[in-house]
């Protein structure tokens, strides 16, 4: 059955979301086109638009925020002494959900992956080492995922950082070998940093 274009090209474009293929993407185009009303449409369509528009990185941090400085940075009770690095802005929503964590964040937005050509310059690392040297900084805890990459990435910013005076940790037990950030659950990601360990 041939489908008509309009429905083919919205399927298309929600085949390029992450872990959506065809039987997904087409069960959102039905449900688009039989469910929402033309109002829904419209709003879903300005709130991609906004998002698309508002949304950037913290200048600070690497953060997604809608301001030049995310909250968080902004915020001065917060432990100014501590960066907790991770992979993305999902990483960051998903410890503070945990509320045992209040220091600051700093978001690479990628990890070190030498097969697919992501090198130091391709993430948010120079603003890392700036930080090092312009704040107060006592401590970084490197909270990047248990993936080869994600341990390829901690490596690197441990080796960097070797000859300051800041801590290296990396947070410990609860998150198991392979498991992204994202899918933990709050218990586990506070573990995690309670029982960081140096590195």
């Amino acid at each position: 059955m041939v489908l008509p274009q309009a429905l083919e090209d919205l399927i298309e474009e929600f085949k390029k979301l992450p872990g959506v293929g065809r039987k997904t993407a087409e069960r959102y185009a039905m449900h688009i086109i039989n469910k929402y009303t033309e109002e829904e449409v419209n709003q879903l369509t300005k709130s991609l638009s906004d998002a698309k528009a508002k949304l950037h990185h913290c200048t600070t941090c690497g953060n997604l925020t809608d301001e030049e400085i995310c909250s968080i940075c902004k915020d001065e009770k917060r432990d100014l002494s501590t960066i907790l690095v991770v992979e993305n802005t999902k990483d960051v929503f998903s410890i503070e959900k945990g509320n045992e964590y209040h220091g600051l964040y700093h978001v690479l937005n990628g990890v070190l992956s030498p097969m697919e050509g992501m090198g130091p310059d391709d993430i948010n690392l120079e603003s890392l080492w700036k930080r090092v040297v312009n704040d107060k900084i006592k401590e970084i805890i490197i909270a990047t995922s248990s993936t080869p990459e994600g341990e390829t990435t901690a490596l690197y910013i441990k080796r960097v950082l070797q000859e300051t005076d800041i801590l290296v940790s990396r947070i410990g037990y609860g998150v198991p070998v392979g498991l992204n950030l994202e899918y933990a659950d709050d218990l586990t990601l506070s573990k995690a940093i309670e029982n960081r360990k140096k590195i």
